[in-house]
């Protein structure tokens, strides 16, 4: 009875603070890959970012800088179409083909035609404004970026909550677009561009910290690691449209 009783004693469930003493370690080791993994995938999109942007501003640089590219461009406006259609084609696959924008290569290939097609079309636009306005607005758009990711890194303000706003102001921005649609045909309003150029600059800075935080993973809503492509196309459009805002607030005509 004696050697049954020390096997029931041998064979007795383990308490609760036995069977769980190795989830704290457990979850503090989840917690530590989930960081690394988010600290690889911030890099990896801001690098990826830094190489758009150099492309971009150093075609911007040679379409405004370089006279002889600058008249070839400016006469032959079909080029500016086809890169139009290009953009468009390779932002469509890349928004809304989940599985096509995840393989690779053909993720880095949209994404390569992405950029030089937009690259090309800031260019265009690029090249009809004077070299003073051009830099001025390049330079203010990186001062903007890097104080609104600044301010995306240190401040609590959770930006991803505030969908509803930048729903508002994306709506007041398009009523703004279809107003001056109707009514430029019948003269220009320059009080009225300004206004929508404005609130442009305004919008697509907002949506530039509301996708910085999306990508530091740190608020209320989160992108999965797995979308550094679509993370990476969606700060470059954020940024490329407030330049050509700015542009069109600040910039002067080429004589």
């Amino acid at each position: 009875m004696k050697k049954g009783k020390q096997v029931d004693a041998d064979h007795e469930p383990p308490t609760y603070q036995e069977a769980t003493a190795g989830y704290g370690e457990m979850e503090a080791q989840f917690a530590w890959d989930d960081k690394v993994i988010r600290r690889t995938f911030i890099r990896k999109v801001y690098a990826i970012l830094s190489v758009q942007l150099l492309v971009t501003v150093g075609i911007i640089c040679l379409f405004t800088f370089c006279a002889p590219v600058r008249f070839y461009i400016q006469t032959h406006p079909g080029l500016y179409m086809a890169s139009y259609l290009m953009f468009f084609a390779t932002y469509i696959a890349l928004s809304c083909c989940g599985e096509l924008r995840r393989q690779f290569p053909w993720n880095i290939i949209l994404l390569v035609l992405f950029t030089l097609s937009m690259a090309f079309m800031m260019g265009f636009v690029s090249s009809f404004y004077n070299t003073r306005s051009v830099m001025l607005c390049l330079g203010i758009a990186a001062v903007v970026c890097l104080s609104v990711t600044i301010f995306s890194f240190q401040s609590k303000v959770d930006v991803t909550s505030c969908q509803g706003v930048l729903f508002s102001l994306c709506v007041a921005m398009l009523l703004c677009a279809i107003t001056l649609s109707i009514v430029v045909p019948f003269g220009y309003v320059p009080w009225l561009h300004a206004i929508y150029a404005v609130l442009g600059a305004i919008v697509f800075t907002l949506f530039l910290a509301f996708d910085t935080q999306l990508l530091l993973g740190n608020k209320r809503y989160t992108i999965s690691p797995e979308e550094y492509v679509f993370a990476t196309l969606s700060l470059y459009l954020d940024i490329i449209y407030l330049f050509s805002f700015l542009l069109q607030i600040m910039g002067g005509g080429r004589e």
